[in-house]
């Protein structure tokens, strides 16, 4: 049994929760706290309803998401919201959130886990937002067949993939998980050859094509799997604590 205010002090230390900027919904850090101590960790990307009533099922006194609770902005406490917040209080269990501070996160990130992954051993930090930068980028001897190939091996399934350029090398690689797929310009003002991303809207497919730029759409869920994983991994080992992880797939 670990006390719950060690646990967040530590994440919070560590993932720089006040410092680093993020959407207002995102709220990181403790979002919900318990009777104060944790025995046992989970690791799921979003706090949905369905992931609370597994992780409850499972003994689950914490609960450390990606995308928290508050995702949507303030809402009123009825039918879903009502049930999940109660789900949790009757339950005793405390839910933790890390959206940006986890993607970019120079050890634990959904962006750096799956870097190494695919071979990026050397990646420098690009894409400035709000005073942080969001992605990785690496030069890459490799074929577009290769990264492919890897990409679908480190997320566990298929991927969309535009061929914009007209190489069949990658070039320069760029890397931002999740949702980036709407930077497709700022990828080729920044000369990125090939982008590595979780998922964009439709219009961004045309535009890459257009631009020439490669696009590797790996799922915003799929892509950021590594980042939750791995804290529960860190804070299993360091307060000896049982784990699970609440995984709900969405395909997109």
């Amino acid at each position: 049994m670990v006390e719950l205010k060690e646990i967040v002090r530590y994440l919070d230390e560590e993932l720089r929760i006040s410092e680093v900027a993020d959407y207002s919904g995102a709220l990181n850090g403790l979002q919900l706290e318990n009777n104060g101590s944790v025995t046992k960790v989970a690791a799921a990307v979003d706090a949905s309803l369905p992931v609370f009533e597994e992780a409850v099922s499972a003994g689950v006194d914490l609960l450390i998401v990606h995308h928290g609770m508050f995702w949507h902005g303030a809402q009123r406490l009825v039918n879903a919201q009502y049930k999940k917040l109660k789900l949790a209080m009757e339950n005793n269990m405390a839910v933790y959130s890390a959206h940006i501070p986890l993607d970019i996160h120079d050890d634990w990130g959904n962006n750096v886990i799956l870097a190494e992954k695919i071979g990026m051993t050397c990646a420098e930090k690009f894409h400035p937002w709000k005073g942080e930068l969001l992605g990785l980028k690496q030069e890459m001897n490799l074929s577009l067949d290769e990264l492919l190939k890897r990409v679908r091996v480190a997320v566990g399934g298929e991927v969309a993939f535009c061929p914009g350029g007209s190489s069949e090398s990658v070039g320069m690689v760029g890397l931002i998980t999740g949702g980036a797929g709407s930077e497709i310009q700022a990828m080729v003002d920044t000369g990125i050859n090939t982008f590595v991303t979780g998922e964009g809207p439709h219009w961004s497919y045309p535009l890459a094509e257009e631009l020439g730029l490669n696009v590797i759409y790996g799922g915003h869920y799929a892509t950021e799997t590594f980042g939750v994983l791995k804290l529960v991994e860190v804070i299993s080992e360091r307060y000896l604590l049982c784990n699970h992880f609440v995984d709900r797939p969405s395909g997109i």
